[in-house]
């Protein structure tokens, strides 16, 4: 639950406790928060049993962990092997290079690329030349 405190955070928080409450009270309210706390898991506890009893025993391998969607995934893509084999063949990294490499070798050969027609379809990076006198649609100052 605390995993990600360091020292430093939990000083904070002792001499916080000590400013706030006074060294004298101190005692008085950590037992009464750890009271609190065991209260609070002794219901979720029960709380638990009680519905894992309700569901009945088809259900008595069920983990209320399971219901976090981050954890449920996890656990049904971690077992599917096709996934872990496509995972396993698909370097990221590799990929992000290649497109770099492409990206950097077309515009460093954009003179030659220009003169050759395009292969598959109009070139996006070219720009479009302007149209010619006759194909402009005239212009209205005051339509505008």
């Amino acid at each position: 639950m605390f995993n990600d405190i360091g020292a430093l955070e939990l000083v904070t928080i002792v001499v916080l406790a000590i400013l706030i409450f006074g060294p004298d009270k101190l005692p008085k309210v950590i037992q009464d928060v750890s009271g609190v706390i065991r209260k609070i898991r002794a219901f979720s506890d029960s709380a638990k049993q009680d519905i894992r009893s309700e569901l009945g025993p088809e259900f008595k391998d069920f983990e209320f962990e399971d219901l976090n969607p981050k954890t449920f995934l996890r656990k049904q893509l971690g077992e599917n092997e096709d996934l872990k084999e496509i995972r396993s063949s698909f370097d990221l990294r590799k990929e992000l290079n290649d497109v770099t490499d492409a990206v950097n070798s077309r515009e460093s050969d954009s003179a030659p690329a220009a003169s050759a027609p395009p292969a598959t379809g109009p070139d996006l990076l070219k720009k479009a030349a302007a149209p010619a006198a006759e194909q402009r649609t005239p212009y209205d100052a005051d339509a505008t």
